[in-house]
């Protein structure tokens, strides 16, 4: 198995409701896809220490499994994540950043 952590950053703080919407929206797409194995997502707790980061605070990590790198590499252009990126990057700017790795565990 392959997983894909990705951490989001959006621009300005977000409503708990408005991240929960734009992370099951992400989880469908990426799901309907037939590519993912497993896919989880935490909101980020914010400690004081957040302030210092030297790149920016988390609004939430997503982890997605996939078999393979086969699969990892076709999640890239899943219909409808194109849409769904688009969507929430004009009424909410984010960021992301990601690894690809072996499972941690």
């Amino acid at each position: 198995m392959i997983s894909h952590t990705m951490i989001v950053s959006f621009n300005e703080p977000i409503p708990h409701d408005e991240l929960d919407q734009f992370l099951s929206e992400m989880e469908q797409v990426m799901r309907e896809s037939g590519l993912v194995q497993t896919f989880t997502s935490k909101h980020h707790i914010r400690v004081p220490g957040d302030d210092h980061s030297p790149v920016g605070i988390a609004s939430a990590v997503v982890q997605i499994g996939y078999a393979d790198l086969d699969a990892l590499e076709a999640s890239f252009t899943v219909s409808g994540a194109g849409e769904l990126i688009g969507r929430w990057q004009s009424r909410r700017p984010y960021k992301a950043i990601w690894a690809n790795h072996e499972p941690l565990s």
